[in-house]
This record gives C-alpha cells, structure tokens and sequence, in this order.
C-alpha cells in the first residue's frame, strides 16, 4: 500500500511564547483520559500544527508508556522539552496539570463545605453509581487491549486473577503485587515468550501528515543529547527538589505530621503508577483511608468523580485526597482549615509529579539517541496483567459501597439500578464519561428532590 503524500508546510521555528499558549489551552482542554489527552496532543501538534512528525511522537509515546506515572502528561513534558529544552518540558507538563490543581482545589472546597446540603448530596449519590460503571468500563477497556484470549496466553490471565484475588481479598500491599507480576513476566519472557510478547498501547495508526518542525530524519537538538554530566545534573536536581521540601517538612513539623506523611507516602505511589491512575488507586486507598484515615470510602468515590469531570490526568484526584486528609487533620490549624487543606493538596501534588518530570528530562536524552521504536518487555507485560486485576478489585469495592445502604439495611436498588443503567450507556451506547456523570448527578438531585 502507497503511503499517504506528505503535504503542508512545516514551521521553520516555535516561539516559546506560542509553544506556552498552548500548552496551558491543552491544560484546559485534555479530558478524556490518557487515550483522549493522546488524541487531542496527536491532532493539535502532528496533524494540524506539524510541530513534531507521527513517527518521533509514536517514539516518545512508547516511552511514556514504560514509565510509571501519567503518560500524557509525561508525553507532554517529552515534547516541550525536545522543543525549548528543560523550561520548555517544565512548562508543557506543567500547565497540563496547573488548572486542573486549581480546578479541584475549588471543588474539594465546595465539597467539604457545602456536601451535606440535601441537594448537594443528592447530586453526590447519584454520580456514585456513575463512578462504579467508569470503573467497571475501565477494567474491559484495558483488559480488552492487554490480555489476549484464555487459550493464547493463560498466564496472564492467572496473573490478572491472582492480583485481584491478593488486593480484593489477601490485602496484599499494592507495592508487592506489582513486583510479583514483574518477576513473574521476567519468568514467563524467558520461558514462554510467545504469551509474553508485549502488552498493547494506545493505538494511533502510522501516518504522514506533511513535514514537521522535528521530522523523523531531524537530527536531535544538542539539549537532547545524552552526556553522563547531563544525567548527573539533572539527578542531582532532582533529588535536592525532593529533599528540601520534605526535609523542611520535618524539620518544622516532625516526620509523624501529616504533611511530611502525605510527602512519604505520594511519593511512593508516584513509582507505581504503572496503567494509570485506577491501577495505584488501591494502593491510594490502602494508605489514604484504611491506615492514615486522611478520609472514608465513600469521599474516596466522590473524588474520583470530581477528578473523571476535571481537565487532567486523573491521578490529579489525588490533590482531592490531599485537601480532605489536610482539612480533617486541620494541618494548619482550626482557624486555617481551607488554606491547610490547599496546601496539603500542594504537597501531594509536587510529590506525586515530581518524578514523572525527572523520568523525562534525564530518560529523554538515551530515548533520543536510538529513533527507534521501544517494545514492552515482559516484565511490563505481567504488571499490565496485574493492573486488570487490580482495577477489577477496585470496581468490587466502589460497587459495594453503593450497593449496601447501611449495616441491616439490604441493598440500595436505586443505586445499582442507576450503576446499570450507567454501564449500558457506556458499553452498549459508548457514551462518554462526562455525560453519564452528569446525567447520574442530574438522576441523583431529582431523587433527593422527590425524596
């Protein structure tokens, strides 16, 4: 088959100032999820503004795709960064996440304060169901894509059902399932690789779009080549940008505060984002409410909700998590309750996308030096089992939470009814996330109304 002509001029130079514009309207704009956010950066820079060719934008998504952490946001950083060097990936990745901080700070606000008002409530009980359906989405989605059929590679179908039986039921630390799943993938490639031939990624077709600003034969820019003294620089940066705001941390407030916990713990979940956000959120869980009890189950699912209807990668929900453990910890005081809780929503933040942005910055250089396309190991492969597992154990969980009322009093029929009819609209109707929430928070207020 003839591949399509290239066509369309290619911009001769970006300005920095037009490259920001940008990126904070892509802040504004990347709902959807990563495969929406994807999309819209695909469209936007390969196909209408030819700043970066489909086969140099595949390549830096395969990376992003191997590391821990938000790909899109992590694709952004690689691509403002390729452009105008390390301010450039600063701003790109963060103006992706900026409004949305913003965004669910407000609403966090709003939903401590104003969430026992009836109608609030009511509008907070119908979008819980929604959540349960996305969840439930999630897990055919994703499983859909990275397990094969039963027959072709039954192991990673043990491994899938293995890791939902050690969180739903084993409680087993997310950390230690992720490493099973990794070495059981090491054991597999080697032994049956045909099952462990790589995992599938967000797929957009090969094409050529016209010539581009970094086209594939453009040659590397001298900021993107690697040198020792370059990656030396940028982990020494990145670890004196961890140290100082968690030493001061402590030193001002002891290692127990809730502040310097909050610091500790994100970062550990910001290194075992691997699948996104619904795969940590079991680990968040784990840690968020059943062992510092920064906040309960049911806010856990009403901050995914807010997090699903946000601009953003949908690990931001976790500056949700932030504000509430920081409001009910009252970290700065109970005089200060809303400006504690934003500043523990701060802190969660920087410690949770801090190494997304170092993966980037010192990983780009050796990913540049090879133009090549980077396949999924097989220790990838099985910690991408996992992840339908996990998430498979985290739609069990929010589906419990809205199917039982209270202790002794049976099932809330109307809870799972508007959780089924969420789940046709999204897999018989492919409705869209935004909708259904909204058409479940609409169902829920009318409820309370009537009520």
């Amino acid at each position: 088959m003839t591949a399509p002509s290239r066509s369309g001029p290619a911009p001769d130079t970006v300005p920095f100032g037009e490259a920001l514009r940008f990126w904070l309207k892509l802040g504004f704009i990347s709902f959807g999820g990563p495969a929406g956010q994807i999309a819209i950066m695909h469209r936007e820079l390969v196909e209408q503004r030819h700043w970066i060719s489909e086969r140099r934008f595949l390549h830096a998504l395969n990376y992003c795709m191997l590391l821990p952490g938000p790909e899109a946001q992590q694709l952004a950083t690689y691509i403002g960064w390729l452009m105008h060097r390390t301010w450039g990936g600063v701003v790109a990745g963060g103006l992706f996440v900026l409004p949305s901080l913003v965004l669910l700070i407000a609403l966090s606000w709003i939903y401590v304060v104003f969430g026992q008002v009836p109608w609030v409530a009511g509008v907070f009980d119908g979008i819980k169901p929604a959540v349960a359906a996305i969840v439930l989405h999630a897990v055919w989605r994703i499983g859909s894509r990275t397990l094969k059929r039963p027959r072709q590679a039954p192991l990673l179908w043990i491994i899938a059902i293995a890791s939902f039986a050690a969180i739903a039921w084993l409680k087993v630390p997310f950390p230690a399932v992720v490493l099973a799943a990794a070495l059981g993938g090491v054991a597999g490639g080697r032994l049956w690789p045909a099952q462990f031939g790589g995992a599938g990624a967000h797929a957009v077709a090969e094409q050529n779009h016209g010539p581009a600003l970094i086209d594939d034969d453009t040659p590397t820019p001298p900021h993107a080549r690697y040198s020792v003294a370059r990656l030396a620089a940028v982990g020494l940066a990145g670890v004196a940008l961890w140290l100082l705001p968690i030493g001061l941390l402590v030193l001002a407030r002891g290692w127990h505060d809730t502040l310097a916990q909050m610091a500790w713990f994100f970062t550990k979940a910001a290194l075992l984002t691997f699948g996104g956000a619904y795969a940590v959120l079991p680990y968040v869980y784990q840690g968020a409410v059943e062992q510092f009890g920064w906040l309960t189950g049911p806010q856990m699912i009403d901050g995914l909700a807010l997090g699903e209807t946000t601009p953003g990668p949908l690990i931001m929900v976790v500056a949700f998590v932030g504000f509430l453990g920081g409001w009910t910890r009252q970290v700065l005081g109970p005089d200060h309750l809303t400006l504690g809780a934003a500043l523990a929503a701060c802190v969660v933040t920087w410690f949770t996308f801090l190494p997304s942005f170092l993966f980037i910055l010192a990983g780009g250089p050796v990913v540049e030096s090879t133009h090549g396309r980077l396949a999924f190991t097989a220790p990838l492969t099985g910690v991408t089992a996992a992840v339908v597992g996990v998430i498979a154990s985290l739609a069990l969980f929010f589906l419990t939470h809205i199917a039982v009322r209270a202790p002794g009093q049976g099932l809330d029929w109307v809870a799972l009814g508007l959780a089924a009819v969420a789940a046709l609209a999204l897999f018989r109707f492919k409705a869209g996330v935004i909708p259904v929430i909204a058409g479940c928070g609409l169902a829920g207020l009318l409820l309370s109304l009537l009520a």
